[in-house]
């Protein structure tokens, strides 16, 4: 999916809202407990109630690689069911993937090739080698990893980086660093050489003001924000520091939307929950094109 289909779709839905389909066997209703494949049948029930109201849809791999071959079987019939039945949901694999070159281009073939997803969440420590074997797919996107929502992104994420001579802070933290230098990656590496068209970032939406440090260094850039809902961060402060005239966000919201109800109303609730942000993203929408 190119960037202004994206944009399109956003502006269409009045939503930037991603679910997040962290599929935990021990969450899911005990309804679906008898079915063949109660991962899928879970994702299929919630697709089907929530697509009316987000942009994108985002498997976390951990869930289901936990369950071996048959956990792998229903990540590929979520990822088909969509692309068959809401064509227009952008797809993000979060596999967090990235490793030496050669590695790094037999994931990419895996998840863009063989699974045919939108885009794939990327760890940048590797460097520029591990990263861009990943950016040579039109239409395709790397979601690199930069400031997340976890107490332990504090350890290295945010650390002040030494001057070229190894003496004292420059006053550019790691985050920053990923940032600068993975654009200049995205020149030189995607097809259309225009930074904004195959690169996007992680920042968790409880970073709170840090959107601002984000938007200096990557002002266009579409943000991929974990942590509303159960992670209790705030909506209206992303929208605040981090929206641009084209909205450059993409909101996930995993565990308040899908694990709303557990009954066999589960679907329903998951909708109105959907529902709801969807109407509050609307008016952020609203907002950001009046001014």
């Amino acid at each position: 999916m190119r960037r202004q289909q994206l944009i399109e779709n956003i502006q269409r839905k009045q939503s930037f809202l991603c679910v997040g389909l962290d599929t935990d066997i021990k969450k899911i209703p005990q309804c679906l407990m008898t079915e063949e494949d109660p991962l899928f049948a879970f994702n299929k029930a919630i697709i089907d109630a929530t697509a009316s109201y987000c942009i994108a849809y985002k498997p976390n791999l951990a869930f289901y690689e936990a369950h071996g071959v048959k956990g792998w079987i229903a990540f590929e019939r979520t990822v088909k069911y969509i692309r068959e039945n809401y064509p227009d949901q952008f797809i993000i694999a979060d596999a967090k993937r990235g490793d030496i070159g050669n590695t790094s281009q037999m994931y990419a073939r895996t998840f863009f090739e063989e699974l045919d997803v939108d885009a794939l969440t990327v760890a940048p420590y590797m460097g520029e080698d591990s990263v861009t074997p990943f950016m040579g797919y039109e239409g395709k996107w790397v979601i690199l990893l930069a400031l997340t929502s976890n107490k332990g992104s504090f350890d290295f994420q945010t650390a002040p980086l030494t001057s070229p001579e190894g003496e004292e802070p420059n006053g550019e933290r790691l985050f920053e660093r990923v940032l600068r230098k993975s654009q200049e990656w995205e020149k030189n590496a995607s097809p259309s050489g225009e930074v904004g068209e195959a690169l996007m970032y992680v920042v968790g939406a409880t970073r709170g003001e840090m959107f601002k440090d984000i938007r200096k260094v990557a002002p266009q850039a579409f943000l991929l924000v974990p942590g509303i809902g159960a992670q209790g961060g705030s909506l209206e402060e992303v929208c605040k520091y981090g929206m641009t005239k084209d909205c450059g966000l993409i909101v996930n919201s995993s565990r308040a939307i899908i694990y709303a109800d557990s009954s066999e109303r589960f679907a329903d609730v998951a909708a109105e929950k959907a529902k709801e942000v969807q109407e509050q993203m609307a008016k952020e929408i609203e907002q950001i094109m009046k001014s």
